[in-house]
């Protein structure tokens, strides 16, 4: 189990992490979002072990994380953290970049290694070809597959598809996460792309201003947000008085969040004026007003501008 325990980390006079405290379990995938800005890269050096922390303690299972003042080399050996700065060698192949962190004690093994390797990063074709060549995308894939080399018990990935096309990327976070659940490694992700969090992450994080604000599993994170701010996170999303929709509100002042999809056209429910209607591929997103208030909903076709449509919950 990872323990991080009432962790605080000043990093300038305008910005700390404070009281960060949470658990996970071996195996276990969690996401860490939120506003740039907000300590997600800082909590993931410090539990790797590249700072000191000011106050608290980090342990993964009985074995304290702790930094630069006590190891030489910071970092802990059994954990293993990819930046968004790729540590690659630019005049060596991609195969020798992996290879450098396996052993030359056992060629065959380490040739097999890199092999699968190369297979989860979809790198295969590209073994003899020199980093320098690459592109961002290439190079990212290959940084990740030298984090995988070693098979760390815990894997830090700071934004690691933020250079992949989206042609690939989803393809490459399938292999990379089922493989990680096969070899039961421990996996913390920092990113902005709400598809890494909701397709793959056992439990989500959320940070903001240095503190953490929410700490559930994943689904409950997104169905249940607790203020704007973390469904933000997730993409568009309504900050709507109750009583529009639901008549049996006293309280006025009560607000609702809703998801583009949480609303739907109907017969009864609020007069809105459609304002625009931006194609998204299976469906169209809807901006709308009602009270001088714009919100969003999903349709599966368009609506010219200033047409008048009702709308209801569809929850």
């Amino acid at each position: 189990m990872l323990k991080v325990s009432n962790v605080s980390y000043t990093i300038s006079d305008r910005f700390s992490l404070k009281d960060i405290e949470f658990n996970i379990h071996r195996g276990e995938h969690v996401a860490i979002i939120g506003e740039s800005g907000c300590g997600k890269t800082t909590l993931l050096k410090l539990i790797y072990g590249l700072y000191d922390i000011d106050t608290g303690s980090i342990y993964w299972n009985h074995i304290q994380v702790t930094g630069p003042k006590d190891n030489l080399v910071p970092g802990m050996p059994f954990m293993k953290h990819l930046s968004q700065d790729f540590d690659l060698m630019p005049f060596i192949s991609v195969e020798e970049n992996i290879k450098k962190f396996l052993s030359r004690f056992y060629p065959k093994e380490s040739t097999q290694r890199t092999k699968e390797l190369l297979e989860v990063v979809e790198m295969t074709a590209f073994a003899n070809v020199h980093v320098k060549t690459l592109s961002g995308g290439q190079k990212q894939r290959v940084a990740l597959a030298q984090a995988l080399a070693k098979e760390p018990e815990v894997l830090l990935l700071d934004e690691p598809f933020s250079h992949i096309d989206n042609f690939r990327k989803n393809k490459l976070r399938r292999n990379l996460f089922k493989y990680l659940k096969q070899q039961n490694i421990t996996c913390l992700i920092a990113t902005h792309d709400s598809t890494d969090v909701l397709s793959y992450m056992d439990t989500t994080i959320v940070m903001r201003e240095g503190k953490i604000i929410a700490n559930n599993t994943t689904k409950n994170v997104y169905q249940n947000p607790e203020c704007h701010y973390i469904a933000s996170l997730f993409g568009e999303v309504n900050e709507i008085p109750l009583h529009w929709f639901n008549k049996n509100s006293t309280d006025k002042n009560k607000m609702v969040l809703l998801y583009p999809y949480e609303l739907k056209v109907s017969s009864t429910g609020i007069e809105v004026i459609v304002k625009e209607s931006y194609f998204k591929g299976s469906h169209y997103l809807i901006t709308c007003l009602y009270n001088n208030h714009r919100f969003f909903f999903l349709s599966e076709v368009p609506y010219p501008a200033d047409t008048k449509i009702n709308l209801q919950m569809n929850k």
